[in-house]
């Protein structure tokens, strides 16, 4: 049977995209981020899961105002790197498995989750950075890899309940699938950051560092959050945090934190990364 041993939560940052793509990971304003990207790489070496799910929110480059699915995943055998604006990022083409993206959807739709089935979408730097941050600069993704897309750019997005839960029906889905497959998820997006209006540059360490925290000890205050609390205390952008729930929900109830990383600023973000494993 299929096995889903380990979550990451980590930022999504597009400048650390764009640092690791022009060579920049060693200058003084970014060494010190990098550093700590070190020891998750190599976790993810030695791990070598053959899936990951990536949850990440899209940001204008598969969808638009024209349509805006709440959860999106992807059953494609491949998803081009967007273009944002300045071309597509010149990283490997990330290969799906449909036939687990498949099975996960069947189950969650028969569990009453109207999730939306994609065979093609370009997926921009909230997929693609987290890849990076995780597996550097190979010739090729070392895993396969499933998109799962959350709306959270347009009102109303999902609760901290109900991307928990979803996280539940994933890891239902997965431990029922036959293959024998190492799968690993990623909740991806803030930590606190906020890129517009008079709180421009907003950063509350105090909030990421509790909810880092409170990912192993207490993640039911964690799923409780009200989006309202997200945005006055994390920021705008850095409501994204919400998808880390999908991530969190889709463990066991007791895990074990592998590495964490915090740091401030990277861009003008907060940059958070942290590994669980099941206990």
């Amino acid at each position: 049977m299929a096995n889903l041993f380990a979550g990451v939560g980590t930022s999504h940052v597009p400048a650390i995209g764009a640092a690791v793509d022009h060579g920049k990971t060693q200058e003084p304003y970014w060494k010190p981020l990098f550093d700590g990207y070190g020891p998750a790489r190599e976790w993810m070496e030695k791990e070598q899961p053959d899936v990951v799910i990536v949850v990440y929110n899209d940001h204008a480059s598969a969808f638009s105002l024209d349509l805006i699915p709440t959860f999106v995943m992807g059953v494609g055998e491949e998803f081009q790197p967007a273009d944002e604006g300045y071309g597509p990022r010149k990283v490997p083409v990330v290969k799906g498995h449909p036939e687990l993206a498949w099975h996960i959807c069947e189950s969650l739709i028969f569990d009453e989750f109207d999730i939306t089935i994609a065979h093609n979408m370009p997926v921009d730097h909230g997929l693609t950075v987290p890849l990076s941050i995780m597996c550097d600069q190979p010739e090729e993704w070392p895993c396969k890899v499933i998109p799962l897309c959350v709306n959270v750019i347009q009102y109303p997005a999902p609760l901290g309940t109900r991307c928990y839960a979803l996280g539940k029906a994933i890891r239902k889905a997965v431990d029922q699938y036959p293959e024998d497959l190492k799968v690993a998820i990623f909740g991806t997006g803030g930590m606190s950051h906020q890129l517009q209006g008079e709180r421009a540059g907003l950063i509350n360490k105090d909030f990421d560092i509790q909810f880092l925290d409170d990912l192993s000890k207490d993640p039911q205050r964690l799923v409780n959050i009200p989006q309202v609390e997200y945005l006055r205390e994390s920021g705008s952008e850095g409501a994204e945090m919400v998808m880390w729930m999908v991530m969190r929900g889709a463990l066991d109830d007791e895990v074990t934190e592998v590495h964490r990383h915090f740091h401030v600023p990277a861009s003008n973000s907060a940059a958070g990364l942290i590994i669980l494993e099941n206990s």
